[in-house]
């Protein structure tokens, strides 16, 4: 007779729950140094106060001239100059368009709670609407709404000259501290080169399974993960060399081999190319199964007019040795040199097999197609 299962299991787990929600609110590290901390400090004091000393030369009150929401402003653009939130055309517009909408929700909602919340909400539907999402915005739209008695549409224009002005010193900074604003986003094209691990549809699905803002533009997003795409394939292929994919011992023949002889070495060790060295192991040449398939010239079919022609002139003489069949020069890869290296050599040159030669130029390996492939592949399914 079996027992019903008792609750002590989720009983036990209970607080190792609560725990790993608790764990949601510890803060993410700020992965800067020190020097990109005092830059953003300093960026932020000169912003603000440049803001203010001309409000107060134009002869401006406080507010609502000069807003809170302008320092939240100033942080996101010299802080995060390159979120799409931080923009110029999202600061600006985003900021000047709420503000109007909390005007015009002061102006014909009574209740302050509904009129509190309407502002900030129709101002989040405009700036989605024209692509101008901006957090301070909120702000500007419930200020409105808080001060009915200085906010009116006449106010917009102060409020848009220390907008603009926040800008200007907002490109200005970033642009002598090396930071690019307006943020110019990652080439798409230069980015799918450095890796296929993805393609852009893919990453566009799993932004639409994501559902949600990000602090980051998707092109920025799509280059950054395809950099770390690539770092972690030079990680893994990085330091290996040829050495250590090679097949060796190699199977080579002289120059002067007869071409039966290296056919039957070929077809004995089912290789498909038999680099061709000198007496001191130095490659020369290489003859393929393909340069052996050319001089049978199996694509021709000799028909009438073949058979009259070598009854007259005779059959053309056919090489005998491999120095006669041989390709050369041919490419050569030192045993130290990356496996990195090969993939242009294969992929572009369009070779199937590459000789490895040591430090003295000697014979000691061969490289194939297939094991460029394996090695890749082995890279491409570790963790």
């Amino acid at each position: 007779m079996s027992l019903p299962p008792s609750d002590s299991s989720n009983q036990a787990t209970a607080p190792s729950r609560i725990l790993v929600w608790l764990r949601l609110f510890k803060p993410a590290r700020v992965r800067i140094n020190q020097r990109e901390r005092m830059r953003m400090v300093a960026g932020i004091v000169l912003c603000v106060s440049v803001v203010a000393l001309c409000a107060h030369w134009l002869g401006m009150a406080a507010p609502p001239w000069m807003v809170a929401s302008l320092g939240a402003s100033a942080v996101l653009i010299v802080a995060l100059p390159s979120s799409p939130l931080a923009q110029p055309w999202a600061v600006l517009a985003g900021s000047v368009l709420s503000y109007l909408v909390g005007v015009a929700c002061a102006a014909t909602v009574s209740d302050l709670a509904l009129a509190s919340g309407l502002a900030v909400g129709l101002a989040v539907v405009v700036m989605l609407a024209l692509r101008c999402l901006h957090p301070p915005g909120g702000g500007m739209a419930l200020f409105a709404v808080l001060h009915p008695h200085e906010s009116s549409t006449m106010a917009a224009a102060p409020v848009l000259l220390n907008v603009l002005i926040l800008i200007l010193v907002g490109v200005a900074f970033n642009r002598l501290t090396g930071r690019s604003y307006p943020h110019a986003q990652m080439s798409r094209t230069a980015t799918r080169q450095d890796s296929s691990a993805f393609t852009s549809a893919d990453l566009d699905a799993a932004l639409s399974h994501y559902n949600q803002v990000l602090d980051v533009s998707r092109d920025d997003l799509e280059g950054l993960l395809h950099l770390a795409g690539k770092a972690a394939f030079q990680r893994t292929l990085g330091e290996l060399r040829c050495s250590q994919i090679m097949s060796a011992p190699v199977h080579a023949v002289a120059a002067d081999t007869p071409l039966n002889a290296a056919w039957a070495l070929m077809r004995n060790h089912a290789v498909k190319a038999l680099p061709v060295v000198d007496a001191q192991q130095t490659v020369i040449g290489i003859v393929t199964v393909a340069d052996f398939m050319r001089m049978a010239n199996l694509d021709m079919h000799e028909g009438i007019g073949q058979r009259l022609r070598t009854l007259i002139m005779g059959r053309p003489k056919q090489p005998e040795q491999v120095q006669q069949l041989m390709a050369s020069p041919v490419l050569q890869v030192v045993a130290g040199q990356h496996v990195m290296d090969l993939v242009p050599m294969f992929s572009d040159a369009g070779h199937h097999h590459i000789p490895v030669v040591d430090d003295g130029r000697k014979l000691v390996g061969i490289i194939t197609q297939s094991d460029l492939v394996k090695t890749l592949a082995a890279a491409v399914a570790r963790p």
